[in-house]
C-alpha cells in the first residue's frame, strides 16, 4: 500500500510517496490557481507513471493522502472568503471594530483599519444576555432572531457567525440560535463562537468566527470536490488535511475549522524537521523554509515545535494555538531596490511565480534574489529545476545594473553581493527572532534548510549565529509535503476555566477534562494507521494583574491527581515566564483562564534509512567546475569550485568546502572550510568552518 503526501503552493503541487516497502518517492506538478485539484490528481499521475501503474490502480493502492493546501491561507490574505452575517449580543455589534484598542502602529493616525469581514450592516443584533456566572439574565429573543436569519437568507448570506457575550460559559442561546437556523434556513452554515473558541475575552473569540465562517465554506467546498475527484479515479480511503498546529485532521473537521488550516503548508515542513531532525541525534533544530516569496523559521527543542496560542493573521486575531512559525518577506523573488534615502532595501516586495526574476524569461525587469544568486554563481542556469527550465544571465545582469549597481554607483559584482548580504542580513535576525528574542540560544541547536533555495545562503545564517552544524535533507525542496506524511493526527480542546489558580477545583478541572477526550478519543482510535491516543494538556496562565497569558505544558496526573499537576504546572510557568522575560514573582498569586488539551493520534512513522556504506571520498561526482562568489572578510572573492551532481552521491559520501552541490530541486552551496557528509537518512550533516 502507498502512503501519500501531497503539498499545494501556489507555483508548484509537491508530492512524496512511501510504498509497502517503505521507500520514497518525490515528485512536481505545476499547480492550477483556481482548480488546485487538477494539480492535485497531475501529481499522483506522475507518481503513478513512475510506478509503473495506472492511475486508477495506484489510487485503489493508496491507505491514505495527507494534504496540505493554501485554499485558507489565500482566501484570507487575498480577502476573498464568502459573504458573511453576524449575529450578536444587543449593544456589543461594533466590538468587532474596537479590537480592545490594539493598532497594529499606535501612533499612525492615517492607519486604516484592517478590511471588514462583515459590514455593520450584517452584524444584527438580538436581545439576550448570560452573566458572569454563566446564569441566564436575559432569555434570548427568538423573535429577533429568526427576523435576523429571514434578512441573511433574503441577501443570500449562507455564513453565519454567532458571537453572543459570555458564551463560553453558558452556550445554551447560541445553540438555540444554530437549532432554530436548521429549521428556518438549513442551507446555511452555522458558526458559534462557544464551538470555535469556547474562552473569556469577546474580541478575540468574535475575530477567530468571523474568520472561521469567513474561510471555512470555501475550503469545505473545496475539500469535497477534491474528494469527488480522488474517488472518481478509484481512490477509496482516508484523506487527512494539515492544520496549523502540527497535525492533521480528517476532512470534516477541517472543512468546518478552515482558521486552523491558516499555517497548513508551513506546519508541515516544521513537522517534518521535528522528524527527521532528531532521527539525525538533533532533537534541538531551527527549521528554516526560504520559498519564491517569504521565509519561514521555526524553533524546534526537544523535538517538539514551539506553538503560540494566538497569532494575528493579514491584521485578524485568531484565537486557536498555531505553530510558532516566523515569517519575513525574504524569498528567492525578494525584490532589490533603493529607497529615497540611498539605502539598498531587498524584500518584501516579491516578483512571485510570474513574471519573476528578471532571470526566468518572463517578462520581469525587476532584480531579484535569485537574479543576484545567478549571478554569483551559486546557481547552475542550465540545471534550475534539474533542467526543465533554463534561466537568463544576461536578463539577470541587466536588472541588477538597472535596479543597483547604476544608482548607487557599483560595479556588478559588488551590486548583486550587495544584495546577497542584505538577503542574508534579514535571514539571521529572522531566526534571532525565534531563538535569541524567545530567551534560546541559537548555538544549541542545529539548523534545517529546507525550502527550493534556502541551501544557498544557510551556511551564512549559521556563521552569523554561531550555528556549527546545518542538515539539509535530500528531500529539501518537497519536505513539506514529507511533513503531512509523517505528521501525527491532532484535535484540540479548550475548557475555559479564570480563576485563581489556587482556588480552582483541580480535581473537578480534570473530571471535565476526562469526559470532553472520551468521544474524540474513540472517534481517533478508529482511524486508521493510528498505534495510540496521547493527551497533552496546556493551562494559559498569568500572574494576577497581567493582561497576557503564557501557555504552559501541564504534565498528565499521576498518583498526586490533578491538583499535583497545576502545582508542577505553577513552578513550570515561572521558570517559563523568567526565560522570556528575565524575571519571575514566584511570591505573586496565578491565574488561569483556560486549559487546552490535544488528542494526538500518534501514527507510525519510518523514515527510510540507508546504511552509509559508500567509500568517502566524492570525486567521481564531480561534474565540472565555475567561478563561484564567496564572502572574504569585508568583501568577497571569486573562487573556482567545483560542482557535484547530487544523484551520483550516496550515504557516506564526504564533500570538503568550497563547493556546489546540485540535486534537482535544490542547490546546496558549501562555503570555504565547510565539510558535508549525505547520512543515511540522505540528510547532508554539514560542519560549519569557521
Amino acid at each position: 500500500m502507498y502512503h501519500i503526501g501531497i503539498d499545494v503552493g501556489g507555483t508548484f503541487t509537491d508530492i512524496v510517496v512511501q510504498d509497502a516497502a517503505g521507500r520514497l518517492a518525490q515528485g512536481k506538478a505545476p499547480s492550477t490557481p483556481g482548480d488546485e485539484f487538477e494539480g492535485v490528481i497531475a501529481a499522483i499521475r506522475l507518481m503513478a507513471e513512475r510506478a509503473g501503474e495506472p492511475l486508477g490502480r495506484f489510487l485503489a493502492d493508496t491507505a491514505v493522502i495527507n494534504f496540505g493546501t493554501t485554499v485558507a491561507t489565500n482566501a484570507m490574505l487575498q480577502h476573498k472568503g464568502v459573504a458573511v452575517a453576524m449575529l450578536t449580543t444587543k449593544g456589543f455589534r461594533d466590538l468587532i471594530e474596537l479590537r480592545r484598542g490594539y493598532k497594529e502602529v499606535l501612533f499612525d493616525i492615517r492607519l486604516e483599519p484592517p478590511p471588514p469581514i462583515v459590514a455593520r450592516e450584517w452584524r444584527l443584533p438580538v436581545a439576550e444576555r448570560i452573566g458572569r456566572d454563566g446564569e441566564v439574565v436575559l432569555a434570548l429573543d427568538e423573535a429577533q432572531v429568526r427576523a435576523a436569519l429571514a434578512k441573511a437568507k433574503a441577501a443570500g448570506i449562507r455564513s453565519v457567525a454567532v458571537c453572543f457575550l459570555s458564551s463560553y460559559l453558558n452556550p445554551a442561546h447560541e445553540r438555540r440560535v444554530r437549532a432554530i437556523a436548521a429549521e428556518v434556513y438549513p442551507e446555511a452554515t452555522v458558526h458559534l463562537s462557544s464551538d470555535v473558541l469556547p474562552k473569556v475575552r469577546e474580541y478575540e473569540r468574535f475575530s477567530t468566527t468571523l474568520v472561521n465562517a469567513f474561510l471555512s465554506p470555501l475550503l469545505k467546498t473545496y475539500l469535497d470536490k477534491l474528494m469527488a475527484e480522488l474517488r472518481r479515479h478509484g481512490f477509496t480511503r482516508e484523506l487527512y488535511v494539515m492544520q496549523s498546529n502540527g497535525g492533521a485532521a480528517a476532512p470534516d473537521a477541517a472543512g468546518n475549522l478552515a482558521c486552523a488550516a491558516l499555517l497548513s503548508g508551513p506546519a508541515a515542513g516544521v513537522a517534518a524537521a521535528s522528524r527527521l531532525g532528531p532521527a539525525c541525534g538533533h532533537a534541538n533544530v531551527i527549521g528554516v523554509d526560504m520559498g519564491g516569496t517569504s521565509y519561514d523559521v521555526a524553533l524546534i527543542r526537544d523535538a517538539t515545535p514551539r506553538t503560540r496560542s494566538a497569532s494575528w493573521f493579514s491584521r485578524w486575531h485568531i484565537g486557536l494555538p498555531m505553530l510558532d512559525i516566523h515569517t519575513i518577506g525574504a524569498g528567492g523573488g525578494s525584490l532589490a531596490w533603493v529607497d529615497p534615502g540611498g539605502a539598498l532595501r531587498v524584500g518584501p516586495q516579491s516578483a512571485g511565480a510570474k513574471p519573476g526574476p528578471a532571470c526566468y524569461g518572463q517578462g520581469g525587469i525587476e532584480a531579484a534574489v535569485t537574479d543576484a544568486f545567478l549571478h554569483l554563481g551559486y546557481i547552475n542556469p542550465d540545471f534550475f529545476l534539474g533542467g526543465r527550465m533554463k534561466l537568463d544571465p544576461a536578463s539577470a545582469r541587466a536588472a541588477i545594473e538597472r535596479a543597483v549597481a547604476v544608482p548607487l554607483g557599483m560595479t556588478m559584482d559588488e551590486a548583486a553581493f550587495s544584495i546577497f548580504r542584505i538577503v542574508n542580513n534579514n535571514m539571521s535576525n529572522g531566526i534571532r527572532y525565534v531563538s535569541v528574542a524567545q530567551g534560546h540560544d541559537p548555538r544549541d541547536f542545529a539548523l534545517m534548510s529546507f525550502g527550493g533555495a534556502g541551501s544557498v545562503t544557510a551556511g551564512i545564517q549559521a556563521r552569523d549565529l554561531g550555528i556549527t552544524k546545518i542538515l539539509v535533507p535530500r528531500m529539501a525542496a518537497v519536505l513539506c509535503a514529507a511533513g503531512e506524511l509523517w505528521a501525527d493526527l491532532r484535535l484540540t480542546q479548550m475548557l475555559s476555566t479564570t480563576g485563581r489558580i489556587d482556588r480552582l477545583d483541580a480535581e473537578a478541572i480534570g473530571r471535565t477534562l476526562d469526559v470532553l477526550a472520551a468521544p474524540e478519543r474513540a472517534r481517533l482510535a478508529a482511524l486508521p494507521g493510528i498505534a495510540r491516543i496521547d493527551v497533552e494538556r496546556h493551562a494559559e496562565m498569568r500572574y494576577a494583574g497581567q493582561v497576557h497569558e503564557l501557555s504552559t505544558p501541564i504534565p498528565l496526573p499521576n498518583g498526586g491527581g490533578m491538583a499535583a499537576a497545576l502545582t508542577s504546572t505553577a513552578n513550570a510557568f515561572h521558570d517559563l515566564h523568567h526565560q522570556l522575560y528575565a524575571f519571575a514573582m514566584r511570591e505573586k498569586p496565578l491565574e488561569m483562564i483556560a486549559v487546552r488539551q490535544d488528542l494526538v493520534g500518534r501514527r507510525t512513522v519510518a523514515i527510510p534509512f540507508a546504511d552509509g556504506t559508500a567509500d568517502g571520498t566524492a570525486e567521481a561526482a564531480v561534474k565540472g567546475r565555475r567561478r563561484v562568489c564567496f564572502p572574504a572578510g569585508t568583501g568577497f572573492r571569486w573562487q573556482d569550485t567545483p560542482i557535484y551532481d547530487g544523484a551520483e552521491l550516496a550515504p557516506g559520501h564526504a564533500i570538503q568546502g568550497p563547493a556546489v552541490i546540485e540535486e534537482v530541486d535544490t542547490t546546496i552551496v558549501l562555503y570555504p572550510g565547510d565539510r558535508a557528509r549525505l547520512n543515511g537518512y540522505h540528510v547532508f550533516e554539514v560542519d560549519v568552518g569557521e
